[in-house]
Protein backbone atom coordinates (compact mmCIF):
# COMPACT_ATOMS: atom_id res chain seq x y z
CA UNK A 1 0.00 0.00 0.00
CA UNK A 2 1.18 3.51 -0.80
CA UNK A 3 0.25 6.65 1.11
CA UNK A 4 1.00 10.14 -0.17
CA UNK A 5 1.55 12.88 2.42
CA UNK A 6 0.80 16.21 0.76
CA UNK A 7 2.48 19.13 2.49
CA UNK A 8 5.89 19.80 3.98
CA UNK A 9 5.04 21.88 7.02
CA UNK A 10 5.32 20.96 10.69
CA UNK A 11 2.65 18.26 10.52
CA UNK A 12 3.84 16.98 7.13
CA UNK A 13 7.29 16.33 8.55
CA UNK A 14 6.10 14.46 11.64
CA UNK A 15 3.24 12.53 10.03
CA UNK A 16 5.40 11.36 7.11
CA UNK A 17 8.32 10.44 9.35
CA UNK A 18 6.16 8.72 11.96
CA UNK A 19 4.23 6.59 9.46
CA UNK A 20 7.39 5.72 7.54
CA UNK A 21 9.10 4.61 10.75
CA UNK A 22 6.16 2.73 12.24
CA UNK A 23 4.72 0.92 9.19
CA UNK A 24 5.71 -1.03 6.11
CA UNK A 25 3.77 1.26 3.77
CA UNK A 26 5.41 3.08 0.89
CA UNK A 27 5.30 6.67 2.13
CA UNK A 28 5.73 9.33 -0.55
CA UNK A 29 5.75 13.08 -0.07
CA UNK A 30 4.34 15.83 -2.29
CA UNK A 31 5.96 19.18 -1.56
CA UNK A 32 6.84 22.43 -3.28
CA UNK A 33 10.49 21.96 -2.32
CA UNK A 34 11.46 18.32 -3.00
CA UNK A 35 15.09 19.31 -3.51
CA UNK A 36 15.37 20.30 0.17
CA UNK A 37 14.29 16.93 1.52
CA UNK A 38 16.22 13.86 2.57
CA UNK A 39 14.63 10.43 2.27
CA UNK A 40 15.75 9.82 5.86
CA UNK A 41 13.57 11.70 8.34
CA UNK A 42 14.45 11.96 12.02
CA UNK A 43 11.56 12.50 14.43
CA UNK A 44 12.39 13.46 18.01
CA UNK A 45 9.67 12.08 20.30
CA UNK A 46 9.07 12.47 24.04
CA UNK A 47 10.11 8.82 24.47
CA UNK A 48 13.00 8.61 22.00
CA UNK A 49 13.83 9.13 18.35
CA UNK A 50 12.30 7.62 15.22
CA UNK A 51 13.93 7.27 11.81
CA UNK A 52 11.61 7.02 8.81
CA UNK A 53 12.59 6.32 5.21
CA UNK A 54 10.48 7.95 2.53
CA UNK A 55 9.84 5.93 -0.63
CA UNK A 56 9.72 9.00 -2.83
CA UNK A 57 9.76 12.80 -2.70
CA UNK A 58 8.00 14.67 -5.49
CA UNK A 59 7.18 18.18 -6.56
CA UNK A 60 4.50 17.25 -9.11
CA UNK A 61 1.07 15.90 -8.20
CA UNK A 62 1.05 13.37 -11.05
CA UNK A 63 4.19 11.67 -9.73
CA UNK A 64 3.01 11.59 -6.14
CA UNK A 65 -0.64 10.55 -6.30
CA UNK A 66 -1.08 8.51 -9.50
CA UNK A 67 -0.21 5.27 -7.70
CA UNK A 68 -1.34 6.20 -4.21
CA UNK A 69 -3.99 4.24 -2.32
CA UNK A 70 -4.41 7.05 0.22
CA UNK A 71 -3.65 10.77 0.02
CA UNK A 72 -3.39 12.65 3.32
CA UNK A 73 -3.32 16.45 3.13
CA UNK A 74 -1.17 18.20 5.72
CA UNK A 75 -1.91 21.63 4.31
CA UNK A 76 -2.92 24.96 5.84
CA UNK A 77 -6.48 26.09 5.28
CA UNK A 78 -5.61 28.59 2.57
CA UNK A 79 -3.98 25.82 0.48
CA UNK A 80 -6.73 23.19 0.71
CA UNK A 81 -8.72 24.17 -2.39
CA UNK A 82 -5.65 24.63 -4.56
CA UNK A 83 -4.21 21.34 -3.34
CA UNK A 84 -7.38 19.42 -4.16
CA UNK A 85 -7.52 20.95 -7.63
CA UNK A 86 -3.90 19.94 -8.27
CA UNK A 87 -4.37 16.28 -7.37
CA UNK A 88 -7.85 15.82 -8.89
CA UNK A 89 -6.72 14.96 -12.48
CA UNK A 90 -4.34 12.24 -11.28
CA UNK A 91 -6.33 10.49 -8.55
CA UNK A 92 -6.89 6.78 -9.21
CA UNK A 93 -10.45 5.53 -8.85
CA UNK A 94 -11.32 4.87 -5.19
CA UNK A 95 -8.14 6.44 -3.81
CA UNK A 96 -9.14 7.88 -0.42
CA UNK A 97 -8.38 11.56 0.14
CA UNK A 98 -8.26 13.06 3.58
CA UNK A 99 -6.97 15.89 5.71
CA UNK A 100 -4.98 15.74 8.91
CA UNK A 101 -7.29 18.42 10.28
CA UNK A 102 -10.71 19.41 8.94
CA UNK A 103 -11.60 22.57 10.82
CA UNK A 104 -10.28 24.68 7.91
CA UNK A 105 -12.98 23.57 5.47
CA UNK A 106 -11.59 20.36 3.95
CA UNK A 107 -14.89 18.48 3.60
CA UNK A 108 -16.76 21.47 2.18
CA UNK A 109 -14.06 22.03 -0.47
CA UNK A 110 -13.52 18.33 -1.27
CA UNK A 111 -17.21 17.66 -1.84
CA UNK A 112 -17.29 20.55 -4.27
CA UNK A 113 -14.05 19.79 -6.17
CA UNK A 114 -13.54 16.02 -6.23
CA UNK A 115 -15.64 13.26 -7.76
CA UNK A 116 -18.70 12.29 -5.69
CA UNK A 117 -17.33 8.73 -5.60
CA UNK A 118 -13.99 9.73 -4.03
CA UNK A 119 -13.78 8.40 -0.46
CA UNK A 120 -13.12 11.28 1.92
CA UNK A 121 -11.84 11.25 5.48
CA UNK A 122 -10.52 13.70 8.01
CA UNK A 123 -9.58 14.13 11.64
CA UNK A 124 -11.36 16.23 14.21
CA UNK A 125 -8.06 17.26 15.81
CA UNK A 126 -4.45 16.93 14.68
CA UNK A 127 -2.82 13.69 15.85
CA UNK A 128 0.44 15.33 16.94
CA UNK A 129 1.82 18.64 18.09
CA UNK A 130 4.69 19.11 15.68
CA UNK A 131 7.62 21.42 15.03
CA UNK A 132 10.29 21.42 12.33
CA UNK A 133 13.85 21.23 13.65
CA UNK A 134 15.70 21.15 10.30
CA UNK A 135 13.55 21.50 7.20
CA UNK A 136 13.34 18.30 5.19
CA UNK A 137 15.53 16.37 7.62
CA UNK A 138 14.34 16.50 11.21
CA UNK A 139 11.26 17.40 13.24
CA UNK A 140 9.98 17.19 16.79
CA UNK A 141 6.85 15.36 17.89
CA UNK A 142 5.95 17.38 20.98
CA UNK A 143 2.76 15.67 22.08
CA UNK A 144 0.41 12.77 21.32
CA UNK A 145 -3.36 12.55 21.60
CA UNK A 146 -4.75 9.69 23.71
CA UNK A 147 -7.36 9.04 21.02
CA UNK A 148 -8.47 10.43 17.68
CA UNK A 149 -11.82 10.92 15.96
CA UNK A 150 -12.24 10.67 12.21
CA UNK A 151 -15.08 11.35 9.80
CA UNK A 152 -15.46 9.30 6.60
CA UNK A 153 -17.72 10.04 3.64
CA UNK A 154 -18.40 8.17 0.34
CA UNK A 155 -16.77 4.96 1.54
CA UNK A 156 -18.19 1.43 1.52
CA UNK A 157 -16.06 0.54 4.52
CA UNK A 158 -15.41 3.57 6.74
CA UNK A 159 -14.31 1.44 9.68
CA UNK A 160 -11.51 0.00 7.54
CA UNK A 161 -10.07 3.49 7.07
CA UNK A 162 -10.32 4.14 10.80
CA UNK A 163 -8.50 0.90 11.55
CA UNK A 164 -5.79 1.73 9.02
CA UNK A 165 -5.00 5.05 10.70
CA UNK A 166 -5.30 3.54 14.14
CA UNK A 167 -2.41 1.30 13.13
CA UNK A 168 -0.42 3.97 11.27
CA UNK A 169 -0.66 6.57 14.05
CA UNK A 170 -0.49 4.07 16.93
CA UNK A 171 -3.56 5.73 18.49
CA UNK A 172 -7.17 4.56 18.91
CA UNK A 173 -9.39 6.11 16.21
CA UNK A 174 -13.18 6.42 16.61
CA UNK A 175 -15.53 6.90 13.67
CA UNK A 176 -17.62 10.07 13.77
CA UNK A 177 -21.28 10.25 12.77
CA UNK A 178 -20.88 12.94 10.10
CA UNK A 179 -18.27 15.23 8.56
CA UNK A 180 -19.71 18.15 10.55
CA UNK A 181 -18.28 16.54 13.66
CA UNK A 182 -14.78 16.90 12.21
CA UNK A 183 -15.29 20.14 10.30
CA UNK A 184 -16.67 22.15 13.20
CA UNK A 185 -14.24 21.45 16.00
CA UNK A 186 -13.95 23.97 18.80
CA UNK A 187 -10.18 23.54 18.90
CA UNK A 188 -7.94 26.03 17.02
CA UNK A 189 -10.78 27.97 15.31
CA UNK A 190 -11.99 29.11 18.74
CA UNK A 191 -8.92 28.60 20.92
CA UNK A 192 -6.46 30.77 18.98
CA UNK A 193 -8.82 33.67 18.13
CA UNK A 194 -9.96 33.95 21.76
CA UNK A 195 -6.39 34.45 22.91
CA UNK A 196 -5.40 36.73 20.01
CA UNK A 197 -8.42 38.97 20.50
CA UNK A 198 -7.82 39.45 24.22
CA UNK A 199 -4.12 40.05 23.63
CA UNK A 200 -4.46 42.75 21.00
CA UNK A 201 -8.06 43.98 20.68
CA UNK A 202 -6.86 47.45 21.76
CA UNK A 203 -3.72 47.44 19.61
CA UNK A 204 -3.22 50.13 16.96
CA UNK A 205 -0.39 51.54 14.90
CA UNK A 206 2.27 53.05 17.13
CA UNK A 207 1.92 50.56 19.99
CA UNK A 208 4.85 48.19 20.54
CA UNK A 209 5.86 45.87 23.37
CA UNK A 210 9.12 45.16 25.12
CA UNK A 211 8.60 41.38 25.11
CA UNK A 212 6.72 38.57 23.37
CA UNK A 213 4.40 36.79 25.83
CA UNK A 214 4.11 33.02 25.81
CA UNK A 215 0.88 32.08 24.09
CA UNK A 216 -0.30 29.42 26.54
CA UNK A 217 1.88 29.72 29.65
CA UNK A 218 0.71 33.33 30.08
CA UNK A 219 -2.90 32.63 29.07
CA UNK A 220 -5.37 34.87 30.94
CA UNK A 221 -8.77 34.49 32.56
CA UNK A 222 -10.12 37.02 30.07
CA UNK A 223 -9.04 34.75 27.19
CA UNK A 224 -10.61 31.77 28.97
CA UNK A 225 -13.95 33.54 29.46
CA UNK A 226 -13.97 34.68 25.83
CA UNK A 227 -13.31 31.10 24.75
CA UNK A 228 -16.10 29.78 26.99
CA UNK A 229 -18.56 32.35 25.62
CA UNK A 230 -17.63 31.50 22.03
CA UNK A 231 -17.97 27.80 22.80
CA UNK A 232 -21.50 28.29 24.14
CA UNK A 233 -22.51 30.03 20.90
CA UNK A 234 -20.81 27.28 18.93
CA UNK A 235 -22.90 24.64 20.68
CA UNK A 236 -26.11 26.44 19.76
CA UNK A 237 -25.06 25.79 16.14
CA UNK A 238 -24.21 22.14 16.78
CA UNK A 239 -27.70 21.57 18.19
CA UNK A 240 -29.14 22.31 14.73
CA UNK A 241 -26.85 19.93 12.79
CA UNK A 242 -26.71 16.11 12.35
CA UNK A 243 -24.17 15.64 15.10
CA UNK A 244 -24.29 12.87 17.66
CA UNK A 245 -24.27 13.91 21.33
CA UNK A 246 -20.80 13.83 22.87
CA UNK A 247 -18.88 13.66 19.59
CA UNK A 248 -17.59 17.21 20.17
CA UNK A 249 -16.99 17.87 23.87
CA UNK A 250 -17.46 21.38 25.24
CA UNK A 251 -14.23 23.27 25.89
CA UNK A 252 -14.58 22.96 29.67
CA UNK A 253 -15.11 19.21 29.46
CA UNK A 254 -12.26 18.68 27.01
CA UNK A 255 -9.80 20.53 29.23
CA UNK A 256 -11.22 19.04 32.45
CA UNK A 257 -12.17 22.47 33.81
CA UNK A 258 -15.28 24.07 35.29
CA UNK A 259 -14.81 27.84 34.91
CA UNK A 260 -12.48 30.47 33.45
CA UNK A 261 -9.78 30.33 36.18
CA UNK A 262 -9.56 26.53 36.09
CA UNK A 263 -9.37 26.58 32.28
CA UNK A 264 -6.56 29.14 32.48
CA UNK A 265 -4.67 26.95 34.92
CA UNK A 266 -5.12 23.91 32.67
CA UNK A 267 -3.97 25.62 29.47
CA UNK A 268 -0.94 27.09 31.23
CA UNK A 269 0.10 23.67 32.53
CA UNK A 270 -0.09 21.50 29.38
CA UNK A 271 3.44 20.26 28.73
CA UNK A 272 3.15 20.18 24.94
CA UNK A 273 2.05 23.84 24.92
CA UNK A 274 5.07 25.12 26.83
CA UNK A 275 7.57 27.41 25.15
CA UNK A 276 5.20 28.53 22.37
CA UNK A 277 5.49 32.27 21.75
CA UNK A 278 2.72 34.56 20.56
CA UNK A 279 2.65 35.49 16.85
CA UNK A 280 4.69 38.69 16.91
CA UNK A 281 7.53 40.20 14.91
CA UNK A 282 10.48 42.16 16.18
CA UNK A 283 11.14 45.73 15.08
CA UNK A 284 14.08 47.69 16.51
CA UNK A 285 14.17 45.57 19.64
CA UNK A 286 10.42 45.87 20.23
CA UNK A 287 7.50 43.61 19.27
CA UNK A 288 4.24 44.11 17.40
CA UNK A 289 1.52 41.58 16.42
CA UNK A 290 2.20 39.58 13.25
CA UNK A 291 -1.09 39.66 11.36
CA UNK A 292 0.50 37.58 8.59
CA UNK A 293 0.97 34.66 10.97
CA UNK A 294 -1.07 31.50 10.33
CA UNK A 295 -2.68 32.08 13.72
CA UNK A 296 -4.48 34.87 11.86
CA UNK A 297 -4.48 33.87 8.16
CA UNK A 298 -5.75 30.34 8.87
CA UNK A 299 -7.78 30.33 12.07
CA UNK A 300 -9.93 33.35 11.22
CA UNK A 301 -10.89 33.02 7.50
CA UNK A 302 -10.63 29.21 7.32
CA UNK A 303 -11.84 28.36 10.81
CA UNK A 304 -13.87 30.86 12.79
CA UNK A 305 -15.41 32.47 9.68
CA UNK A 306 -16.82 29.10 8.56
CA UNK A 307 -18.52 28.74 11.94
CA UNK A 308 -19.77 32.33 11.79
CA UNK A 309 -21.24 31.75 8.31
CA UNK A 310 -23.19 28.70 9.48
CA UNK A 311 -24.44 30.60 12.53
CA UNK A 312 -25.66 33.37 10.25
CA UNK A 313 -27.40 30.90 7.93
CA UNK A 314 -29.13 29.32 10.93
CA UNK A 315 -30.05 32.78 12.29
CA UNK A 316 -28.38 32.03 15.62
CA UNK A 317 -27.22 35.09 17.61
CA UNK A 318 -23.47 34.89 18.29
CA UNK A 319 -22.26 38.27 19.60
CA UNK A 320 -18.89 37.05 20.91
CA UNK A 321 -17.98 35.06 17.80
CA UNK A 322 -19.13 37.92 15.58
CA UNK A 323 -17.06 40.47 17.51
CA UNK A 324 -13.90 38.34 17.58
CA UNK A 325 -14.22 37.20 13.97
CA UNK A 326 -14.84 40.70 12.63
CA UNK A 327 -11.80 42.02 14.51
CA UNK A 328 -9.52 39.29 13.16
CA UNK A 329 -10.71 39.56 9.56
CA UNK A 330 -10.29 43.34 9.61
CA UNK A 331 -6.71 42.99 10.89
CA UNK A 332 -5.90 40.43 8.17
CA UNK A 333 -7.39 42.66 5.47
CA UNK A 334 -5.49 45.73 6.71
CA UNK A 335 -2.08 44.09 7.06
CA UNK A 336 -2.01 41.44 4.31
CA UNK A 337 -2.55 43.54 1.18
Amino acid sequence: MRICIYGGGNLGHVVAGFIAAKSNLEVVLLTRHPEKWSKQLLIDCPDGQLRGTLYGIYGRAEQAVSQADVVLLCLPGFSIREGLQQIKPFLPHQTAVGSVVCSTGFFFAAQEILSPTTPLFGFQRVPFISRIVEYGHRARLMGYKNSLKMAVEHSDNPKKLCLLFEQLLATPVALLHSHYEASLTNSNPLLHPARLYTLWKDWHEGISYDRNPLFYEEWTDEASQTLIDMDQEFFQLLNTLPISPGSIPPILDYYESHDAPSLTHKLRSIEAFKGISSPMKGINGRYIPDFQSRYFTEDFPYGLAIIQKLLYEKRIPAPTINRVCQWGLEKIKSYNQ
